[in-house]
């Protein structure tokens, strides 16, 4: 369970577990909101692209998921198989206490999402820049380390300014898988 911020009460959290092209991706979540969603980490990805998973169904967890839930689901399931759908889709709404209270983190997440889009990258210095402090890279960098929401919130479209990746929460592997998805898909859709 989840302290919620009103008042200190605790929300019901239900888990749920989607296949995707990536793997397992483990989201959470209660009626109010999305509270996480956690990578795999792995050192093999598998082969083939996104539409080899067109099905990207939750498999696992409660058995009728709060909305919240489902639509982080459908979501990800038109990230990997429909990008072109994302932005007609509503984002789920977040209940995680990272992103209620204000904060340079919370700032800079809101950023990301909001002003970086499918198929591009940031620096992290110019995403500092974007969140409105110049000399705060390695903020940015601590920032996306602790993104609960990883994937909707793009943390994987922040590079070094040299053009190499940099760090990932699932693993070079899939940061690199999840840019070349979004490069390939922005391809085909020009």
């Amino acid at each position: 369970q989840v302290a919620s911020e009103e008042g200190g009460s605790r929300c019901k959290e239900s888990r749920a577990v989607l296949l995707s092209p990536v793997g397992r991706l483990e989201i959470s979540g209660c009626e109010t909101g999305l509270h996480e969603i956690k990578l795999p980490r792995t050192s093999v990805l598998p082969s083939g692209g996104a539409e080899s998973w067109a099905a990207c169904e939750l498999c696992e967890g409660a058995e009728e998921p709060p909305e919240p839930l489902r639509q982080c689901a459908a979501w990800l399931r038109a990230y990997f198989c429909q990008p072109e759908r994302t932005p007609s889709l509503p984002l789920p709404p977040f209940h995680h206490p990272l992103l209620r209270r204000d904060s340079f983190t919370r700032q800079v997440l809101w950023t990301l999402l909001r002003d970086v889009k499918f198929g591009e990258a940031v620096s992290y210095k110019q995403l500092a820049d974007l969140a409105g402090n110049s000399k705060a890279a390695r903020a940015v960098g601590a920032a996306m380390r602790s993104n609960p929401i990883p994937i909707i919130i793009p943390c994987h479209r922040v590079i070094r300014s040299s053009g190499q990746s940099g760090n990932y929460g699932g693993g070079h592997l899939l940061k690199e898988w999840l840019l070349s998805h979004e490069k390939l898909q922005k391809e085909k859709l020009a």
